[in-house]
């Protein structure tokens, strides 16, 4: 299995999240824990791949795992103890691309795992967007600027991505939160988001701020 990925261990079993964390690492990969449904959505986007278990303090899983997929394709396998046929359907209606019952053999979820990646990496050639310095490859979510790729988190690729699909236009920051955030964050997310996309594009130009009203892509 290619090694490097990013892996996101959501798991309220301090103990259990930090076994599976070490296992991941060993066999390669950057993998850390949240306990926490709140947690678990302020990470996912940085992670490449989501292990979830529904089971979590603050939130249900099962709607965690609906407001991931609300807004990202990060694959999400569900691992927990709820074994019933019953219990796998609905996670799998909640969005899991997978779903692995404890306990579990470790070769076995590698497995899943690598079978759940080749699956979300099999995508067909996507379109790109061209503005002038600034290229935009929507499929593999690369970002160019005078040739030099920018590395972007996944919330402020779909920020500048919903920004350049539609030139000259102001976009209203209610609109940047339903389509970016699902409607579940804070006003000052997206200005914060801005203000970091800003600095990684070297130049506040690419993104006009509307006062009153939204955001718009520049053309510095």
């Amino acid at each position: 299995m290619p090694s490097g990925r990013r892996v996101l261990v959501v798991d309220a079993d301090t103990a259990c999240a930090a076994s599976l964390v070490t296992q991941l690492r060993r066999h390669g990969h950057d993998a850390f824990g949240v306990r926490r449904g709140e947690a678990a959505l302020r990470a996912h986007e940085d992670a490449d791949l989501v292990l979830l278990d529904p089971e979590l303090p603050d939130l249900d899983g099962l709607e965690v795992c609906r407001a991931i997929r609300s807004v990202s394709r990060v694959p999400v396998i569900i691992v927990t103890a709820r074994a019933s046929e019953l219990d796998c359907v609905l996670g799998l209606q909640a969005g899991a691309d997978d779903y692995v019952a404890k306990p579990y053999g470790l070769r076995e979820l590698m497995a899943r795992i690598e079978a759940v990646m080749r699956r979300a990496e099999w995508q067909p050639a996507a379109r790109e967007i061209r503005h002038g310095r600034l290229h935009i490859d929507v499929g593999s979510r690369e970002v160019l600027v005078d040739g030099e790729e920018v590395a972007l988190t996944r919330k402020e690729f779909d920020l500048l991505c919903l920004l350049a699909s539609h030139p000259d236009t102001v976009i209203p920051r209610k609109q940047l939160l339903q389509q970016v955030w699902g409607d579940s964050w804070s006003r000052r997310t997206v200005d914060t988001h801005v203000s970091s996309l800003r600095g990684k594009l070297g130049d506040s130009g690419w993104i006009v701020t509307v006062r009153g009203v939204g955001f718009m892509l520049g053309n510095p």
